[in-house]
């Protein structure tokens, strides 16, 4: 996809990952609609590019449908959706309901009823874009999140079946599953997600290049860390070794608070 003239959606748009993408987007042509939950930083987003900030809910059904409606309004269609909006709570089996049913609502489905609302107009045109911030927790695991964890690798199996169900039907998925970025995600990780992702975190405008890059050669995984690769095959080939690595990380992760 050449960005130059499209219609975009970036949900998340206000901060980090979602901001520079917003950024890129906009400076390599594109017309982009910033979406946040938090109205100033999507308006301060879209004076700065020249876009159009449309705040509000893109996890629920009904802030979906508003958001959609009116940046097609804006926008005149939506050629590329980025459904970039994430949360991160902490926790395993005995987090509250609540976070699980947050991270479900909004790091999956908020996908699947951007996809449900635009695929049909998407079939019709025969071309549409689909652009999923999965993580690398979605390719491997996050240690301390349970409920991140789990929902990512659901965000990753939904752009699996998107594409595998659409994409000779001129509708293109791709999902972005970067490692560790320098966002305040990071900063709230906790311990163990320190001890996996601070070593190689990058920029979210080094994440948003990798964005543009992805754009133009259309692959499915855009992996701003390439080294994600050589994991996930690890994790794929000899998943008992991958487990232990990865215990003997949150082994190390306690004995240092231990110290602490």
């Amino acid at each position: 996809m050449d960005p130059n003239g499209i219609g975009a959606v970036v949900t998340g748009g206000g901060n980090g990952i979602g901001a520079a993408v917003a950024r890129r987007l906009a400076g390599a042509g594109a017309r982009v609609v910033v979406n946040d939950l938090d109205a100033d930083a999507a308006r301060t987003v879209a004076r700065e590019i020249g876009g159009t900030a449309v705040p509000g809910d893109a996890a629920s059904e009904e802030g979906v449908t508003a958001l959609i409606d009116e940046a097609e309004e804006r926008l005149g269609g939506i050629d590329l959706y980025v459904a970039n909006a994430g949360v991160a709570v902490k926790g395993g089996p005995e987090a509250p309901e609540a976070d699980w049913d947050l991270a479900w609502q909004v790091n999956v489905m908020a996908h699947v009823r951007a996809a449900r609302a635009l695929v049909p107009g998407w079939l019709e045109r025969g071309r549409g874009h689909l652009l999923t911030t999965v993580s690398a927790a979605g390719l491997l695991s996050m240690l301390g999140s349970a409920p991140y964890s789990v929902t990512k690798h659901a965000a990753l199996a939904f752009g699996e079946w998107m594409s595998a169900t659409y994409g000779d039907r001129g509708i293109t998925t791709q999902c972005l599953c970067p490692l560790g970025v320098r966002t305040d995600m990071l900063d709230t990780s906790g311990p163990e997600g320190r001890a996996i992702l601070a070593g190689e975190a990058i920029s979210a405008e080094e994440v948003a290049d990798a964005v543009l890059a992805g754009l133009a050669d259309g692959r499915f995984l855009i992996l701003p860390h390439p080294r994600v690769a050589d994991y996930f095959a690890a994790r794929a080939t000899d998943t008992d070794a991958w487990l232990a690595g990865m215990r003997r990380i949150q082994a190390r992760v306690f004995t240092t608070e231990e110290r602490a």
